[in-house]
């Protein structure tokens, strides 16, 4: 029945352990309160204070070129670069600082303006109500600043100088000359900072602000955004951006067209004067011999031998134009152009050859032209896989022009073979015949110079930018940063954060008894009772017109000891601790005044003979005692004095101290002692020493019929707790129960005696309890408002 009972007591516990938690740390609640409040404060301020950004943003779409196929000509397939634009590659070109640069230059982004407040710094961009006009800058490649103060709408002082000067004044300093101008209708006021930036130290800021990537992988769609303190400037910064890349793109067309155009041009000077050359010896040779009609006259021949004319005349013209190619390349001053494809070999491996030469020469003007030096290793590499590009095109060409001119002289052979067998038709005829043939291929090659002449006007005179935008940038009126929402809800976790952390440390670094479950998880050991603590000076709280909240705790432990010593009408019980300090002398005397006054014969035996306490609290004189008895000096009915009103409340005090304790308590007068104690009295209480130190508890304990461990709330450690579960598990000490003392209540709640064995009334504390002495702190002032009225219910005794 009594381990039914004490099972039951386990489980409720357990059931109620959340809620018990809540009123554990309900204590806190200022505190957690107090850090929201801070917390929630410094957001303010810090949200009120910080100069917001904000994400501009805009897209553009960059076209690419068309590759290279039905209808255009060799001369596009191998001058121009035909292959599709790569995205990453303008991308970079983008985010370069010498395309930044431009944006700088035009914008006129080396001067910021900066309204000084009391608290904060702001952007004022082109809200500001002057401007700085530059005469004459000494070092423009070194940054200052000017802290322009005005006096009134139009006089200002600048750097601290005492001298006032009016709007549209020049200024003179150690940096330069300028004019400080201001705008109609715009009165100025307030003080400024106006910083001057050089271009490329504020082109690569601009350019390490921007986020330019693909709106989808594998489209030609960017969107190019920032982040920036005034979002107008953002704004503008990005269009002009878009344009002035689209600037860019035609100037590199059309230096790559004029590049191209200067080479057709150079080379129809050459093709003009061999033409004028050929045509004219032609003209000497009919003159000289006389010749009207040599087609007549050779028609009947050359019907032979025209197939073979056809195939010198192809062979030549081939020749001809590898001739152009390799003087092209051989030639210094076009080491870093592309090939031109003026005249056109039909060879796979050569056209192959040619477009990875021409895209090596790109590859290292856009290096060039992303803002790397010739001596950036990049560019040098591109400049060593340049030459040996050139190495292999001109060794493949040695090789066209010996299969060409192997071909020719076969051709050649062929022809001469056909005339030997014309031997009826003069000599003469047959070198008219070649000098023709010359002319043609020469004209024909100047006809075709003389049309990619024309293409490439037409696209100089119509170059068009690769990109278009599709979303123009627009000044945003709501910040990124600081996130005003996520700003207040870390606030206010953080409030709750950081009291929750510092509690739970100090739960883990606590090694001593802080609560019930303390002891709980880990002993078994009945808990009789809590004791809270007590503010009043006298040791004795307990009396017939007392109802504080101690004295009903005592009352209550009282009602639960029932269950302890059963139905004996007779008792002795125990009181014990860890070591000194816990209480035991204190709970000792009012346990016996509870007692008494419920008509039990009750007296207490002053047996802590090392440290005596009773008599002190009491304030009762010292005087004979148990050692006096012990040795056989003093009659015991004599040494037992009553307690001042206190009906049925004795004391036996301890005496002088002996110099031998231990050896003393087994003298067999200690029996004698405890004999007559318990027929004359209905409880015996003994005071003894802490178990944990001394031996004397152990010694005595066969003279009870059960034993109260004292556990002083955060006095005594964790680890001691391990001692009381030892000596119930082993039964060392006769019916142990645990009284739990100097309990610190917060918010009126308690769950006192509560034990293994029943409930007595103990929850809360209202206006039921007289206090003895009222809240000292701001905290408890305000937790003693929070009346809690037994929040789990009534319990009655089992």
């Amino acid at each position: 029945m009594q381990d039914e009972v004490q099972n039951n007591g386990r489980s409720e516990l357990w059931n109620m352990s959340l809620r018990d938690l809540f009123y554990k740390y309900v204590r806190f609640l200022p505190l957690f309160v107090l850090s929201v409040a801070l917390s929630l404060f410094a957001a303010y301020i810090y949200l009120r204070y910080t100069v917001p950004l904000y994400s501009v943003g805009g897209s553009m779409i960059i076209k690419t070129e068309q590759q290279g196929g039905a209808g255009r000509g060799d001369f596009d397939a191998m001058f121009v670069n035909d292959k599709a634009q790569n995205i990453q590659s303008e991308i970079e070109i983008l985010k370069s600082k010498p395309l930044m640069a431009r944006v700088v230059d035009s914008l006129h982004l080396q001067w910021g303006y900066y309204a000084i407040g009391q608290i904060k710094t702001v952007n004022v961009y082109n809200s500001r109500p002057f401007n700085v006009k530059v005469v004459q800058i000494t070092d423009s490649s070194r940054g200052f600043s000017l802290k322009i103060k005005f006096t009134d709408d139009y006089e200002f002082k600048i750097n601290g100088d005492k001298n006032t000067y009016k709007l549209g004044d020049t200024y003179k300093n150690t940096n330069g000359t300028f004019i400080i101008e201001g705008f109609p209708n715009t009165p100025a006021s307030g003080e400024y900072k106006v910083i001057w930036t050089p271009t490329y130290n504020a082109a690569s800021s601009y350019a390490g602000a921007l986020d330019v990537k693909p709106k989808t992988p594998g489209s030609g769609i960017v969107n190019i955004a920032m982040i920036t303190d005034n979002p107008e400037m953002g704004a503008n910064i990005i269009n002009k951006l878009m344009n002035e890349y689209g600037t860019y793109t035609i100037e590199r067309k059309r230096e790559e067209s004029e590049k191209t155009f200067e080479f057709i041009n150079e080379r129809l000077g050459v093709t003009a004067k061999q033409l004028d050359s050929i045509q004219q010896a032609v003209i000497n040779f009919r003159n000289k011999y006389n010749i009207i009609d040599g087609a007549a006259q050779m028609a009947q021949g050359f019907n032979n031998i025209s197939d073979f004319d056809k195939t010198i005349i192809e062979q030549r013209n081939q020749l001809n134009k590898t001739e152009i190619v390799e003087s092209y390349l051989n030639d210094k001053k076009n080491e870093f152009s592309k090939v031109p494809s003026t005249v056109w070999l039909d060879e796979p491996v050569f056209v192959t050859m040619v477009g990875e030469y021409n895209q090596a020469q790109i590859d290292r003007q856009m290096l060039i032209n992303s803002g790397a030096g010739k001596d950036n290793p990049l560019v040098i590499e591109k400049a060593v896989a340049i030459e040996k590009a050139r190495e292999r095109l001109l060794e493949s060409l040695k090789s066209s022009k010996k299969l060409l001119n192997d071909v020719l002289a076969e051709a050649r052979q062929k022809s001469t073979s056909s005339q030997i067998q014309l031997k009826t038709l003069p000599a003469i005829q047959n070198d008219l015949a070649i000098m023709e043939e010359s002319a043609t291929s020469v004209k024909a090659l100047k006809s075709y110079l003389e049309q990619e002449r024309e293409k490439t006007a037409i696209k100089i005179a119509s170059a068009t930018a690769n990109s278009t935008p599709t979303d123009k940038a627009s000044p945003s009126t709501d910040p990124v940063k600081p996130n005003r929402k996520a700003i207040q809800i870390l606030a206010f976790l953080l409030g709750l954060g950081l009291p929750a952390i510092f509690i739970f440390i100090g739960e883990i670094l606590n090694d001593k008894v802080s609560t019930r479950f303390d002891i709980e998880k880990i002993t078994k050991t009945p808990i009789l009772g809590e004791i809270g603590h007590s503010y009043s000076e006298n040791v004795l709280v307990v009396s017939k017109s007392t109802r504080s909240m101690v004295a009903e705790q005592f009352r209550i432990i009282r009602s639960n000891l029932q269950y302890i010593i059963g139905k004996a009408e007779r008792s002795t019980i125990l009181f014990t601790s860890s070591f000194s300090g816990e209480g035991k002398s204190y709970v000792t005397t009012n346990m016996g005044a509870v007692l008494a006054l419920a008509g039990k014969k009750t007296i207490i035996l002053e047996f802590d003979i090392r440290k005596p306490k009773v008599l002190s609290g009491l304030k009762m004189p010292k005087g004979p005692g148990i050692s006096n008895f012990l040795v056989g000096k003093a009659n015991l009915p004599d040494l037992i004095k009553p307690v001042p009103e206190y009906e049925n409340l004795f004391v036996l005090g301890c005496g002088p101290i002996p110099p031998n304790p231990a050896e003393l308590l087994l003298d067999p007068k200690t029996d004698e002692l405890f004999e007559w104690l318990q027929q004359n009295f209905d409880f015996v209480l003994v005071d003894t020493a802490p178990v944990g130190m001394v031996s004397d508890a152990m010694t005595l304990s066969k003279y009870a019929q059960s034993t109260i461990y004292l556990v002083r709330q955060g006095h005594t450690f964790k680890k001691q707790i391990a001692l009381i579960d030892e000596l119930y598990n082993e039964k060392k000490l006769p019916k142990i129960s645990i009284v739990v003392n100097d309990v610190k209540l917060k918010a009126g709640y308690g769950y006192y005696g509560y034990g293994r064995y029943g409930y007595g009334y103990g929850y809360g504390y209202g206006s039921y309890y007289e206090e003895e002495t009222p809240p000292q702190n701001f905290f408890e002032k305000l937790l003693s408002k929070i009346n809690i009225k037994n929040p789990f219910g009534k319990k009655k005794n089992n």
